[in-house]
This record gives C-alpha cells, sequence and structure tokens, in this order.
C-alpha cells in the first residue's frame, strides 16, 4: 500500500446500491463540483466488494474531499449507506485502523498451548541429551527429548535464535507444523511444546 494509505469504506445495504453507488462514481458529470473536478484529476481507485464500496486515496485531505463527494453522490441517488467510514491504513499492524487488531501468530499459538519457535540440538550420545534436556526444563523452557535429540520450545523467534546460539541448536517454526521424516530429520513432531 505505498499510496493508498487510506481508504473510504461505504456499506450499503444490498447488492444492487454497491453497484450504483460505483456506477456514480464512475461516471462524474462534467459540470460536477468543483471539487469533484479536483478529485478527478488525481485517479482514485474505487473497488466493490459485494454490498460495500472502496475509495482509495492517497492523503487524509484527499480521502476527506473525496468523502464530500461520496455523500452527495449518495444524497443524489438517495442510498442511505449502513456504514460510512473513513480508514488509515497502519502499516506496522498490517490492517486498516477501523479494524480490530488481530491476535499476534506467535501469541495465539501460545494461548493454544503451542511453542510457536523450538530450538533442536543433536547431542552425541544419550548422557549430554539427558543432561542438556534436564539444564533446559530448570531453566524454564518446555523440553522433549527422544534418544539422542533434544527440542526445546521457545515463545518467540529471538528466544530461540538466542538459545540456538548458545547450546549449538537449530531454530525451527514450531507449533501445529508437522515435519516429516527426511533422512536429516529422523523424526517428526506432532503437535508443539508449550505449556
Amino acid at each position: 500500500m505505498a499510496q493508498d494509505d487510506w481508504r473510504i469504506r461505504v456499506e450499503l445495504p444490498d447488492e444492487e446500491g454497491a453497484r450504483g453507488l460505483l456506477d456514480r462514481l464512475g461516471l462524474t458529470r462534467h459540470d460536477a463540483e468543483e471539487l469533484a473536478d479536483e478529485l478527478r484529476e488525481h485517479r482514485l481507485a474505487v473497488s466493490r466488494d459485494g454490498d460495500t464500496v472502496f475509495v482509495y486515496a492517497a492523503s487524509g485531505m484527499q480521502a476527506e474531499q473525496a468523502s464530500r463527494v461520496i455523500e452527495q453522490e449518495l444524497e443524489e441517488a438517495d442510498f442511505t449507506p449502513t456504514r460510512f467510514v473513513t480508514e488509515r491504513w497502519l502499516r506496522d499492524e498490517e490492517r486498516w485502523d477501523d479494524d480490530p487488531p488481530q491476535p499476534d501468530a506467535e501469541e495465539e499459538l501460545l494461548e493454544r498451548g503451542y511453542a510457536p519457535w523450538e530450538v533442536r540440538v543433536e547431542c552425541h550420545s544419550l548422557g549430554e541429551a539427558h543432561d542438556l534436556a534436564e539444564q533446559l526444563r530448570a531453566e524454564g523452557f518446555d523440553v522433549s527429548r527422544t534418544f539422542t535429540y533434544v527440542i526445546a520450545g521457545t515463545e518467540d523467534r529471538e528466544q530461540a535464535v538466542e538459545l540456538a546460539r548458545r547450546i549449538d541448536g537449530r531454530v525451527e517454526p514450531g507449533g501445529e507444523l508437522v515435519y516429516e521424516v527426511r533422512p536429516q530429520n529422523p523424526f517428526a513432531v506432532f503437535g508443539g511444546l508449550g505449556g
């Protein structure tokens, strides 16, 4: 969304109304208000999804001007929107400011009892694997050990990277992913390790 940082969302009672508004916005008359002439120069993007029309703008001022034109078109067509809102794109959160924040994928996995990241270590002996597993459990990590392989679940990638550096392990996504058995990966993990 490099240029389309703003949008106007117009929800109408039905798809027919949305199509009608879309037609009106696309066919702005030559004798329209001075404001509509200004907006035509900017060639704003307009789209429809079912009963909702979206008008995209590059600035808040442009969105405000477009809102006035849209309101006039709605009034002239005798359309009553069920919702009319101007929204701004929140880049860091990757959502429109009018949409509720979505839970972070890592937080969601933790809430469901899964570790979103794992550190895997292949030890040289059973004793070494046992000792490492006990050490990591004492440090508060959820640990799984099979033969000489130790897997420690972590709450985030940064924690996994730090742990992997310290114990010479390999960082991998965790959670509900299923790992296929391959020659370099002698076992598969189903489910997760969080608790």
